[in-house]
């Protein structure tokens, strides 16, 4: 799912071109993508834009007469940039949104359909889509430590809940928790102070750097390339391969449709943490240790 980074420059990319400009009309070829009925989709046609922003991980185009047009990607959505009136594909074409320089193209990959696009009047609709987390950055200390803290979750729970920070999924929470050197199943009530210093400088940090090189990449064009696995990170994607810091091979835990990617040398001093499912089934075969995990994989080889 796209998170912070990425949607921060699908947000700069659109407003660039669109903002000021008539959405002269919005052309859907799956019904179910649209998840609001009034005002009517055909409302926003012909309405100018007056700003483009993000809330949370959702992508807001507001539009004169008091309209907000939500898109949020989910797992699966991407946005394209293509010339005016372009087709939108057939298989996993949603929706196309046409402005008087160009169509935005709004595709899904994959056959489960949560992608969604949401037409609302007025603050307090836009409102309702605001799952309250606060926003990650340029936060103080002390009002980090109160986010963080103020329920009982493991840290990896904590990052990634949109009720207590925004923005931040699945990989980027894997990639600050390795910069912050800190267990994903940490609990937030076990930190100590250089410990919540430290996190809310890596969350900074990451978020901050990996926005920055986001943007670099795309200069004055249009995100292309939005993936949750990108050359760089330092263990999310990374199963298995050594670790950029430390060497050590970079472990996981996987739940439902997510895993968790760390370092067990960085983050857990080198105690392999339980995968429920695996550790289940491997009992006291599962092991407790890299010096375990390593000799169990052929005498400390990290397998391709």
């Amino acid at each position: 799912m796209p998170e912070l980074p990425d949607v921060t420059i699908y947000v700069e990319a659109i407003e660039r071109r669109v903002v000021g400009t008539p959405l002269e009309r919005i052309r859907m070829t799956n019904p179910f993508v649209l998840r609001s009925v009034d005002p009517p989709i055909g409302e926003a046609d012909g309405r100018t834009v007056t700003g483009v922003r993000r809330l949370g991980k959702k992508i807001v185009m507001g539009l004169e007469t008091d309209l907000f047009l939500v898109i949020h990607l989910m797992i699966a959505g991407r946005l394209r940039w293509r010339p005016k009136g372009t087709a939108i594909p057939k298989r996993r074409g949603l929706a196309g949104f046409d402005f008087p320089s160009g169509t935005v193209l709004f595709t899904e990959e994959g056959t489960q359909h949560r992608a969604g696009l949401w037409l609302l009047r007025g603050a307090t609709a836009l409102a309702a889509h605001d799952p309250g987390g606060v926003e990650p950055l340029g936060l103080s200390l002390d009002a980090f430590r109160s986010a963080l803290t103020r329920e009982r979750h493991t840290l990896k729970r904590a990052l990634t809940d949109p009720h207590i920070f925004s923005g931040i999924g699945n990989a980027y929470s894997d990639e600050i928790l390795h910069a912050a050197r800190l267990s994903p199943l940490q609990l937030t009530s076990n930190l100590d102070d250089a410990e919540v210093d430290r996190l809310r400088a890596a969350v900074e940090r990451v978020l901050t750097d990996w926005t920055n090189r986001l943007r670099a990449a795309v200069g004055d064009g249009f995100p292309e390339k939005v993936t949750a696995f990108r050359e760089g990170m330092a263990v999310h994607g990374r199963y298995r391969q050594p670790c950029p810091v430390c060497g050590a091979p970079v472990q996981r835990i996987r739940y439902a449709e997510n895993e968790v990617n760390y370092c067990a040398g960085c983050q857990t001093g080198g105690r392999v943490l339980a995968d429920r499912g695996m550790s289940r089934l491997l009992k006291d075969d599962w092991p407790r240790s890299l010096d375990d995990w390593e000799a169990r994989m052929g005498g400390g080889a990290v397998p391709e």
